[in-house]
């Protein structure tokens, strides 16, 4: 059973949680120029679930590290709680990371000699938390993903679906506005995927999270998501209520 997490819902929906515009990310390779990103602008509303749809090489896991603050755009904008992360050092985007995003990855990316407690802790430690309290928060986390009892075992001892569990509770730990799921349940099971993907829609729902999906799967974009971008070649092709994308 899965318990109220408990955490603040916005005060107005209808807030600008984020903004980019006309974001570029382009690598230089040899002779050739990788544009990875070129000129994406794209709006996102605080407590809004966002699908972010495209094939392998549209550029979506390039926009998530741009919006999570792990790469640096090569031009244009991109704010976010109305700081542009394009214009931060590498000190203020891990302050970023750390206060604003909280990052689910589809291969969960657990250390594997740390227990589900630990693991989860250890982003709260570089928050400066001190031990007991981080703890006392990480297991409480555990308990309301489902985990109560299992806050001890490492990740080898527990299913996908546990492993992802413990992930999420990581990305919650500093209790950050803006969660962003890069393809989470990609190594899951059918029934242990909807588990995972109802336990997002309830943070969004009940808890006011603002939720990016990084998903190639357009089924689950339009079950899940109130608005999809669609990516295609590093540039925004679509941009629709789930609904009218579907249609």
């Amino acid at each position: 059973m899965i318990r109220s997490v408990n955490f603040q819902r916005p005060q107005n929906r209808f807030v600008t949680h984020l903004q980019t515009s006309d974001l570029r990310k382009h690598y230089v390779m040899g002779t050739s120029v990788v544009r990875a990103l070129d000129g994406v602008s794209m709006t996102v509303e605080q407590g809004e679930f966002l699908g972010l749809l495209g094939t392998s090489g549209s550029g979506k896991s390039t926009l998530l590290n741009l919006l999570g603050g792990l790469d640096h755009a090569t031009s244009g904008t991109l704010r976010i709680f109305d700081q542009d992360l394009a214009k931060m050092s590498r000190a203020e985007l891990s302050m970023h990371r750390r206060k604003n995003v909280g990052i689910i990855f589809q291969s969960f990316n657990l250390i594997s000699t740390m227990t589900a407690t630990d693991n989860v802790a250890l982003s709260m430690m570089f928050a400066g938390i001190p031990r007991a309290e981080r703890e006392r928060e990480a297991s409480r986390l555990l308990e309301s993903m489902g985990l109560g009892g299992r806050q001890k075992h490492r990740p080898k001892e527990l299913s996908g679906g546990e492993q992802q569990r413990v992930a999420i509770s990581r990305a919650l730990a500093n209790k950050p506005a803006l969660l962003l799921a890069d393809e989470p349940t990609g190594n899951l099971d059918s029934k242990t995927s909807k588990e995972i993907m109802d336990l997002l829609k309830a943070l969004n729902e009940r808890d006011g999270k603002t939720i990016i999906l990084v998903t190639h799967d357009a089924a689950l974009a339009h079950k899940y998501s109130h608005r999809i971008i669609t990516l295609m070649d590093g540039t925004v092709v679509s941009d629709a209520k789930a609904a009218d994308a579907q249609a």
